[in-house]
């Protein structure tokens, strides 16, 4: 028997429950085999919404107080998380989209899930058993476990995925066989109003097959147009407009913690974590991380953000971890860490094809490890690549980070004429002078006496008028030669040099000497 039905449509529904508990131990997995719970509300109000199988196992249902909660001492009890639970809806679509771009997202009050329009894709991931292992496997990376079902009607997808457990195989209806496969499931698995499933209660049905075979006129004029639907659901056969959502581009883990943490080792268990699944999800794109935001969330309110951008791309888990740890380290936050989120934008990672011949290339990660460790110790704005400023102020520039140059830059030397060799002076150095008609005459540089000869200037410049530091200078270039006193006023030792003026501080200094 085919998959499609005449209209070619095929529907992959993936669903979880107990996604509250899934969000919160996603990134907490010394409490996996533990009994865990979710408690929602105010105190002392709160009330369970969520739980894992081994709280389940020693009576724990929804709805408990917190003092019913005390007689289970062995259960940790943890705060629903509205954030953590975004960003895990967030990283399941992004999963499921990557076998189909369409998808219309399901859930309810305690649960998750989507629905995929995976007609066509047969060719790209095989067969609709195929998929929906791949899609399983996924999930399982995300650390997160839910049923999925494949049928051509969406309703059937979605009510046998609500019918099966998740740690059963995906089930597979066939065109045609909705209604034999719907049948044994309870009416739980339909949205049926608390009145309706009463009634159905009182007339002895409790599962679909017998809903199916009741008489749509009679069903109708006891419960009205509901009750057609209802049946229609029933017997795999209610149509659907399907609605997809727009696709999810963002890359961003969220992880929030029961106690403040001070001390920044211990927040890279969960950074570690948190890598993990950022990484995968970019490989699943076939890129890799370029560039992390680390906000940390701190008690009493705040954040402290950070940004780590390496040279190049890189989806090695251990360099970004000892990147995240060095910046913290050189810039730690002013209080206790309560939440922690990563927000990733991602690239491609150039190839370079080496000759035969040609050296071996430093590994970009090590650089980038020892850049961050250099402006640890020197400063933030103290190691990276100059770049001069928009300005004619000497020696003015600013440091930026390294960066890698496209393969296609256009890359292009202008020939430069021959000019004389300037030796900067660094620092400048003072000297003392003497004016002739506003002129440089005779000056003192070193402890020795100079006279000169030709003078070439003044260039002036001046700027920042409007801020505290304002500047303004003189630049002459000067041809002098060193003043010989026991030869009567007759000079030797040509010196060639650049100086400057401060026109504030009347500061005379030689800049440069030109060979």
């Amino acid at each position: 028997m085919g998959w499609y039905t005449m209209s070619g449509e095929l529907y992959l529904c993936i669903y979880a429950r107990q996604f509250p508990i899934q969000a919160m131990l996603r990134f907490r997995t010394e409490l996996r085999q533990k009994p865990v719970v979710i408690m929602e509300g105010e105190v002392p109000f709160q009330q369970v919404c969520s739980f894992n199988n081994a709280a389940h196992k020693l009576g724990v249902v929804t709805g408990m107080s917190r003092s019913e909660m005390d007689s289970f001492p062995s259960a940790t009890l943890l705060k629903r998380s509205a954030a953590e639970e975004q960003a895990a809806q967030l990283a399941l679509l992004e999963s499921a989209g990557n076998f189909s771009p369409r998808m219309e997202q399901i859930g309810g009050t305690n649960t998750f899930g989507c629905v995929l329009d995976i007609a066509g894709s047969e060719k790209l991931f095989g067969p609709p058993q195929a998929i929906a292992t791949r899609i399983k496997e996924a999930l399982a990376t995300l650390g997160l476990r839910a049923s999925i079902a494949v049928s051509s009607n969406f309703h059937t997808a979605v009510c046998l995925a609500r019918g099966t457990y998740s740690n059963q195989s995906p089930a597979i209806v066939p065109a045609g066989a909705e209604r034999q496969t719907l049948s044994r499931l309870p009416l739980s698995v339909l949205d049926v109003s608390p009145e309706h499933a009463e009634t159905f209660s009182q007339w002895g049905v409790t599962t679909l097959g017998v809903l199916a075979m009741l008489p749509e006129k009679d069903l109708i004029a006891r419960l009205g147009q509901e009750g057609k639907r209802l049946r229609q659901l029933a017997r795999g056969e209610s149509p659907h407009l399907f609605l997809p959502s727009d696709p999810i581009a963002s890359l961003e883990e969220r992880i929030e913690l029961d106690t403040p943490v001070e001390v920044l080792d211990s927040l890279l268990f969960g950074v570690s974590l948190m890598l993990d699944q950022l990484i995968a999800r970019a490989a699943a794109r076939i890129l890799s991380l370029a560039v992390i935001t680390a906000e940390l969330g701190l008690d009493g309110g705040g954040l402290h953000t950070r940004v780590v951008r390496p040279a190049l791309p890189s989806n090695e888990k251990q360099l970004w971890l000892k990147l995240l740890h060095l910046d913290w380290v050189a810039h730690p936050p002013n209080a206790g860490v309560v939440s922690m989120s990563l927000r990733a934008e991602t690239g491609i990672v150039g190839k370079v094809q080496l000759g035969l011949f040609s050296p071996q290339l430093p590994e970009p990660g090590r650089l980038d490890v020892t850049m961050a460790r250099i402006r640890a110790i020197v400063g933030e704005d103290r190691a990276g690549s100059v770049e001069l400023k928009d300005t004619h102020q000497p020696d003015a520039f600013r440091m930026k980070p390294f960066s890698v140059i496209s393969a296609h830059a256009d890359i292009t030397c202008e020939p430069k004429l021959p000019s004389a060799v300037m030796r900067r002076l660094r620092p400048a150095e003072n000297a003392a002078m003497t004016l002739r008609n506003n002129c440089p005459h005779i000056f003192y540089f070193r402890g020795t006496a100079y006279e000169t000869e030709k003078t070439y200037g003044p260039w002036r410049a001046a700027g920042a008028w409007w801020t505290e530091g304002r500047w303004s200078i003189e630049e002459w270039d000067i041809v002098a030669r060193l003043r010989d006193h026991s030869s009567n006023g007759r000079t030797s030792s040509q010196l060639l040099c650049c100086m400057t003026r401060d026109c504030i501080a009347n500061r005379w200094q030689v800049q440069a000497l030109y060979d």
